[in-house]
């Protein structure tokens, strides 16, 4: 990904989000372009017009921290706007350019997928920047039933915009596919020379009109904590807490776990559904004896 267009392009987008009242400056008629202009943000950033100009062409090399905050107070980002801001200009400066390279397979350690299978009342997968899943339990597996048809290792990306079964699946699957690209936006800005990452983009975008409208709009999101909603084809309606634990030993892989409020239907769905794929669990390791 060229880092130049993609600081330009973010810069840009963030501008236009933003109006004069947003900011408390006076606001003179009709404007050109919907947002800031260039100017307004230089005021309010504390630098001059040229120097911004040269920022939001792509320029970050060299820029402060303090000038990156700055930036990012005048454009009002919130964290992982910020966070993604600092990434760009991270991959801005002049260190000369590594390769685009795969990175390397990650290993799910016995202890992490022990620890998987001891999560028996929550449904729990493990997965990395790109959204594939390296792992689940069987209540995951259970879950994610669809996603997990024919894959051994799924991408969550793909299922989302590539599996008709997904619209389905996710009842607000409209927010769903927006936090999926904003993810991989984030993931790129912090790995912009991931080739895995690129040819993901770069498919999903040939593929799905839907996947190129939102990458084209540069959001990005930390994806930590919330509620989803499922439909799910054996228990029906599932409303499940979802919660993002970083497995700190290994850079880059985040297990996720789903859980239902006691007492609730969703509760008393996602127990039966536990029980399906404990049984079928047993099963499995019968046959293999």
């Amino acid at each position: 990904m060229d880092t130049r267009s993609e600081i330009r392009e973010f810069l840009t987008s963030r501008r236009a989000k933003l109006k004069a009242a947003d900011v408390g400056l006076p606001d003179y008629g009709p404007r050109r372009v919907p947002g800031l202009r260039r100017e307004e943000v230089a005021v309010l950033a504390g630098v001059s017009v040229p120097y911004y100009t040269r920022l939001e062409r792509g320029d970050l090399a060299g820029a402060s921290d303090s000038v990156l905050d700055a930036l990012a107070r005048a454009l009002q980002l919130d964290d992982a706007e910020r966070a993604h801001l600092f990434d760009l200009a991270r991959a801005a400066q002049p260190i000369g350019q590594p390769p685009r390279r795969r990175p390397a397979k990650h290993r799910i350690r016995p202890s992490v997928q022990q620890l998987l299978d001891a999560m028996t009342g929550a449904a729990a997968h493990i997965g990395n920047d790109r959204l594939d899943i390296l792992a689940a339990n069987p209540l995951g597996r259970a879950l994610y039933l669809e996603m997990f048809d024919g894959h051994e290792r799924p991408n969550a990306a793909r299922f989302v915009f590539l599996d008709p079964r997904a619209r389905d699946f996710y009842l607000d699957w409209d927010r769903i596919a927006r936090d999926v690209v904003a993810t991989l936006r984030s993931a790129a800005g912090r790995n912009p020379y991931d080739r895995d990452l690129t040819d993901l983009v770069g498919e999903l975008s040939t593929r799905s009109e839907e996947f190129r409208q939102h990458w084209a709009k540069h959001d990005v999101r930390f994806h930590i904590s919330g509620v989803k909603h499922f439909h799910h084809t054996q228990v029906g309606d599932l409303q499940l807490n979802y919660e993002r634990l970083e497995v700190v030993f290994d850079t880059g892989l985040t297990i996720f776990t789903y859980t239902a409020d006691p007492d609730t239907r969703s509760a008393q769905a996602l127990n039966l559904l536990g029980s399906w794929a404990a049984t079928g669990a047993a099963e499995t390791e019968s046959q293999a004896r």
